[in-house]
This record gives C-alpha cells, sequence and structure tokens, in this order.
C-alpha cells in the first residue's frame, strides 16, 4: 500500500486502461493520474454556448469542434488532457487505433475555474504550446464576463488580449468568428456559487 508520500507513476497504457474503466474522468501528465474536478452547470453552459454558435465551415474552410469529452494527447510533455472545447482545421489526427484522442487541435478553450485556472494559465499552456498546429487559446471565466485569448505571433511568442464586460465581442484570430460575451454567456447564473 502506497503512503501519502509516495507516488505511484503508471504509463501512458496504463493510464488508458484504468481511464477506459473510471467512473470520472482523469487527466495523465507525465506518469501520473489526475482527478479531474467535477463540471458545473455555468461550465458547460459556457463551453456548449461556444460550440452552438461555432459553424463548421469558415470561409470555405472545414472545421470540427469537439466539447468535453474528448482527449488531446500532447507527446512532449507526455501528457493527456480534456479541454473544454477544441477546434481541428481539416481531419482530425489520432492518437492510437480509437477516435477519442487528437493530436492537432488549431484551437482550445477552457473554462476557467477557481481550482484550474493557475493550472489552465502556466503549465497546461505550456504542454499545449508544444503542439504544431496550436494557434489560438480561449480562457472564459465562468464567474463573470472575463476572457483571456493568446494569439501565436511567431515561435515562442504570444499575443495576449483581454476581453471584460457584457458587451464584449469575442474576435478569433486564427478563425473568422466572431461571439459576444451576451451569446457565450447565455442563460449562465453568476448568483449561484457553484466554483469548483
Amino acid at each position: 500500500m502506497l503512503t501519502d508520500t509516495e507516488k505511484r507513476f503508471y504509463t501512458p497504457q496504463e493510464y488508458l486502461e484504468l481511464e477506459e474503466k473510471a467512473e470520472f474522468k482523469h487527466e495523465y501528465r507525465d506518469g501520473e493520474i489526475i482527478p479531474m474536478p467535477g463540471g458545473t452547470t455555468n461550465h458547460n453552459k459556457i463551453a456548449l454556448n461556444f460550440c452552438r454558435k461555432f459553424p463548421l465551415t469558415i470561409d470555405g474552410q472545414d472545421y470540427d469542434i469537439y466539447a468535453l469529452d474528448l482527449r488531446v494527447w500532447i507527446p512532449d510533455y507526455r501528457s493527456y488532457t480534456y479541454p473544454d472545447v477544441i477546434i481541428i482545421k481539416g481531419t482530425p489526427v489520432y492518437h492510437s487505433s480509437g477516435t477519442s484522442i487528437v493530436t492537432n487541435p488549431c484551437l482550445i478553450v477552457e473554462v476557467l475555474s477557481k481550482s484550474t485556472r493557475d493550472y489552465d494559465r502556466s503549465d497546461k499552456f505550456r504542454a499545449y504550446r508544444s503542439i504544431p498546429e496550436f494557434q489560438e487559446y480561449i480562457l472564459i471565466d465562468q464567474s463573470s464576463f472575463y476572457g483571456e485569448q493568446y494569439i501565436k505571433q511567431n515561435e515562442g511568442e504570444w499575443l495576449l488580449k483581454i476581453y471584460e464586460g457584457g458587451n464584449t465581442v469575442l474576435s478569433l484570430s486564427t478563425i473568422h468568428f466572431n461571439v459576444s460575451f451576451q451569446e457565450l454567456y447565455q442563460r449562465v447564473n453568476f448568483d449561484v456559487n457553484e466554483e469548483t
């Protein structure tokens, strides 16, 4: 039996086998299996509102959009994550033989919560930046009209834009698409304290 100070490290294959049978989702970070916090109604509404508004064909180019359950494999960091929203330009590139893990998102959206916001802005973003196709990162707060947009300029150079207020319009940079915060936060109740 492991004590509190001992950590068990897992291979990616062990993680995938355990995750297949798990009742709740977990991320994999270079040998460690990390339980994911439960989602909230506001969190889900924001992610799904973004998906509902996003068209699958823009300027004659095809995009696929996925929410909440699809994993991303990041080989440079030996990491599996579950982004809230993934956009892929063209055809998904799958990791392994199934269709539940992709490797080529061009844009990722994460809805921020108290328990994940620091990780989403730091180590997780660092890992995402190692994905060659990854060009844009959107962070959306679930408890106020606030968002952050990171746009790749050059290798190792990202531009940060801040969005605040209910009348704001989020304009994607790598894809010709705009969504207002009124649409993004539709039916979100800031008065309910459901942060995890």
